[in-house]
C-alpha cells in the first residue's frame, strides 16, 4: 500500500498496545480478517486498517476509554427506561457548538439522556443537503465551529449525563470533497473511490433496474461532469457522488473517520442511508449482502477500539428488511435502528381514526428477537414517506394508492375536515407518489386552529399532539422528540423568502428554534406550558419498571379499530396503554387471560391516553 493511502497512519508501525486492545483485537480477528477477504481478497489494505485501529485506539482520551470500560459492562446502556432523546440543528437551536454547550441547561431540564445533532461536518454552502453533502469527514464546518468545539461540547453533555449522536454519512461525498476533486482533475486512483463511465452504456444498464431516490426533484441515478468528461453515479442529488464501497481503501478511509469522530466524543452514529452504500451491477442496489458484512465490520471495529459507541441505522425500507440490520445475537450489527415505520403508521392512524395497520405493524416488530431496538419518533429533519404495509392494507380493504393519497392530502390540509396544515415534498405526477412536512404542532391542528381562532379545535389539536407522543413513548424502544416539539413550535413558511431554501419544503419544519416561545414554558395555561409539562408526563410514565429493557411488550385487543391497546409486563407488574385515535367518547373491552386480569371495560375521551396498572 502506498504511504500516500488516505488513511495512512502518522508511523509506519503500529504503536504498542495495551492488554485491553490486544484482547479486544484477538476476540474479533478472525471473523473480521475472514469478512474483509471476503469482499477484499488478499488487499494489502487489511495491514492499514488493523493499524488504523491501532492508532486511533492510542490516541483514545482516557475518559473515554474508561467509558468504554463502564459500557463493556453495561452493553444494554441504550435501553434502559430513562432514555429520552432529542434531535435538532445546531446553527437552528443555538447558532454554532460553543454557543450550543451553553444551552445545556435547557437539556437538562428535560432529562435527556441522548442528543442528535444534524450533520455538522464540513459541508459546501449552500447546496449541501442539509448537511448530507460532506467535503471534509474529519474537520467540523467552520461555520459551527471547530473539532476543539466539538470535543468541549461532548465532554460537557457527558457530564450532564447525555450522549452525543451525529449521522455518518456512507453513502457518498459532496462533490466538492477532496477525492471528487482529484477525480474530477482525472486522477485514476481517486476515480475508483466513486463510479465513473465515459458513456451511458453501464449508466443506463443500472437505471433500468436501480429505484430512483427523487424521481421528481433529481431524476435520474447518474450526473455528468464535464471538467471529468465523465459520468458519474450519484443516487441523491447531483452533488453528492455515490462512494465505491467495493474498493477496500474507500472502506479504511471512511472507518478511520468513524474513529476520530469517536475519539472526539461522539458516542452514536447514525448511519445515514446505509441500505444503498453497496452496489452490486443487475441488482436494485439495496439491502444487498454486502452492506450487512460492512456493518458488521464496523461494530466489531467499534468494539475493538471504543465499545461505548453505538450504531443507529437508517433503514427506509419495508418491515421484513428491518431485522437483518440487527444481525443476530451472536453476529449483532447496529445496535438500534430508527422506527421509521411506527412514525408513519401512527400519522396514519390519526388522520384515519383506524389503528388496523398500526397494529399490525407494532405486532411485527413486537416479534423481532431481543437484539432488536427501535429510537421512536413523530417528527425529525426529514419529511414523511408514505410507507405503509400495502399487502396489509390489501387484506383489509384498503387501496394503497387511494390511502396514500388521501393522507399526503389530508396533512397538506386539502382533504374536507383535515385540521393539519403541511406541504407536499417531491410529489411525482406519474406514480402519484408524495411525502408530506410539517412540524408535528401544525400537523396536529395547532396552527389552523390559532389562525382561525377556533378554541374547541385548538384544545383538540393539543389532544391529539399529546395522544401522538404518548403513544410513541409507549412502544418499544426509546422515545425522541424533535427539537421545537417540546414548545409546540409550528410551521417556519418563512423559507419560501430565502432563495436558498425555497425549493426543499422540509424547511418547513426547519427553522429556527424560537427562544421567546421557549420561555413561555413556565407560564401556566400557555401552549408553551402544556406540551412542556405533557413531555414531562411521558418521563413520569417511563419511570415504571415496564420500561426495563427485558420488558415483554405487545399490543392488546380492545375490540374497537380506534383504539390502540399496548401491554408492558416486566416480573409481577403489569400496565396497558389505551390510546384513542378519534374524535369521539369510545370505550375498549378488554380480555383477560390466564396471566393477565384486565378491566372490562375502560372509558375514553376524545384522543385520550389512559394508563391502566393491571398487576403490581
Amino acid at each position: 500500500m502506498a504511504e500516500t493511502t488516505e488513511a495512512k497512519s502518522k508511523t509506519k508501525s503500529a504503536p504498542a498496545t495495551d492488554d485491553v486492545f490486544a484482547a479486544r483485537l484477538a476476540r474479533h480477528h478472525d471473523e473480521f480478517e475472514s469478512l474483509f477477504r471476503m469482499l477484499y481478497g488478499d488487499s494489502p489494505e487489511l495491514a492499514v486498517f488493523e493499524r488504523a485501529m491501532a492508532d486511533a485506539y492510542a490516541a483514545r482520551p482516557a475518559d473515554l476509554k474508561k467509558l468504554d470500560i463502564e459500557r463493556e459492562k453495561d452493553p444494554e446502556w441504550y435501553k434502559r427506561g430513562d432514555m429520552f432523546g432529542m434531535t435538532m440543528y445546531t446553527d437552528l437551536f443555538a447558532g454554532d457548538l460553543k454557543k450550543l454547550a451553553g444551552k445545556i441547561d435547557y437539556l437538562k431540564e428535560q432529562k435527556l439522556t441522548y442528543l442528535h445533532l444534524m450533520p455538522l461536518l464540513k459541508m459546501p454552502h449552500p447546496d449541501n443537503d442539509g448537511g448530507y453533502a460532506i467535503e471534509d469527514f474529519d474537520t467540523v464546518d467552520p461555520l459551527l465551529g471547530s473539532n476543539e468545539d466539538l470535543a468541549a461540547l461532548t465532554k460537557k453533555l457527558r457530564k450532564a449525563g447525555i450522549s452525543l449522536c451525529l449521522d455518518f454519512v456512507m453513502n457518498h461525498t459532496a462533490s466538492s470533497h477532496r477525492w471528487a476533486k482529484a477525480a474530477e482533475a482525472g486522477d485514476p486512483e481517486y476515480q475508483d473511490y466513486y463510479f465513473c463511465y465515459d458513456d451511458r452504456t453501464i449508466p443506463d444498464q443500472y437505471d433500468a433496474v436501480v429505484p430512483q431516490v427523487f424521481p421528481n426533484t433529481a431524476p435520474g441515478n447518474f450526473s455528468w461532469n464535464e471538467k471529468m468528461g465523465k459520468w458519474v453515479m450519484t443516487q441523491f442529488y447531483p452533488f453528492q457522488w455515490d462512494l465505491n464501497y467495493r474498493n477496500p481503501k474507500v472502506f479504511t478511509a471512511m472507518m478511520t473517520s468513524v474513529m476520530h469522530l469517536a475519539n472526539l466524543g461522539v458516542e452514536v452514529f447514525r448511519l445515514d442511508a446505509v441500505p444503498y452504500i453497496w452496489k452490486q451491477f443487475g441488482t436494485n442496489c439495496r439491502n444487498l449482502p454486502q452492506v450487512h458484512t460492512i456493518v458488521r465490520m464496523m461494530r466489531m471495529m467499534l468494539e475493538i477500539v471504543c465499545p461505548a459507541v453505538v450504531l443507529k441505522g437508517e433503514v427506509v425500507m419495508a418491515p421484513k428488511e428491518l431485522a437483518a440490520y440487527f444481525g443476530t445475537p451472536e453476529r449483532p450489527e447496529c445496535h438500534m435502528l430508527y422506527n421509521v415505520s411506527i412514525m408513519v403508521n401512527l400519522w396514519a392512524a390519526l388522520a384515519s381514526g383506524d389503528v388496523r395497520l398500526l397494529k399490525r405493524q407494532a405486532d411485527k416488530l413486537n416479534a423481532l428477537p431481543d437484539n432488536c431496538w427501535f429510537v421512536n419518533y413523530l417528527r425529525c429533519h426529514d419529511d414523511i414517506g408514505w410507507g405503509l404495509d400495502e399487502d396489509e392494507e390489501v387484506r383489509l380493504a384498503i387501496d394503497p394508492l387511494k390511502h396514500k393519497e388521501f393522507l399526503y392530502h389530508f396533512y397538506e390540509g386539502t382533504v374536507p375536515g383535515s385540521w393539519a396544515m403541511g406541504e407536499l415534498y417531491n410529489y411525482d405526477e406519474a406514480s402519484k407518489d408524495a411525502r408530506s412536512c410539517g412540524t408535528a404542532a401544525s400537523l396536529c391542528g395547532v396552527e389552523k386552529a390559532l389562525i382561525t381562532h377556533d378554541k374547541p379545535a385548538y384544545e383538540k389539536a393539543i389532544d391529539r399532539d399529546l395522544l401522538l407522543h404518548r403513544a410513541m413513548a409507549f412502544l418499544r424502544g426509546f422515545p425522541m422528540l424533535n427539537c421545537g416539539d417540546e414548545i409546540g413550535q409550528l410551521n417556519g413558511w418563512d423559507y419560501k423568502e430565502d432563495p436558498d431554501r425555497v425549493a426543499d419544503s422540509r424547511n418547513l419544519h426547519r427553522s429556527k428554534f424560537d427562544w421567546k416561545k421557549a420561555a413561555e414554558r413556565n407560564t401556566p395555561g400557555t401552549l408553551q406550558n402544556r406540551l412542556w409539562e405533557g413531555m414531562e408526563s411521558l418521563r413520569e410514565m417511563r419511570d415504571d419498571p415496564c420500561f426495563g429493557p427485558d420488558a415483554w411488550v405487545t399490543t392488546w385487543d380492545t375490540h374497537d379499530d380506534a383504539i390502540l391497546g399496548v401491554l408492558r409486563k416486566e416480573g409481577e407488574r403489569t400496565i396497558v396503554g389505551l390510546f384513542n385515535f378519534t374524535n369521539a367518547d369510545t370505550y375498549a373491552v378488554l380480555d383477560s387471560t390466564a396471566d393477565v386480569t384486565l378491566p372490562e371495560r375502560v372509558d375514553l375521551k376524545p384522543y385520550e391516553a389512559k394508563i391502566i396498572v393491571a398487576h403490581e
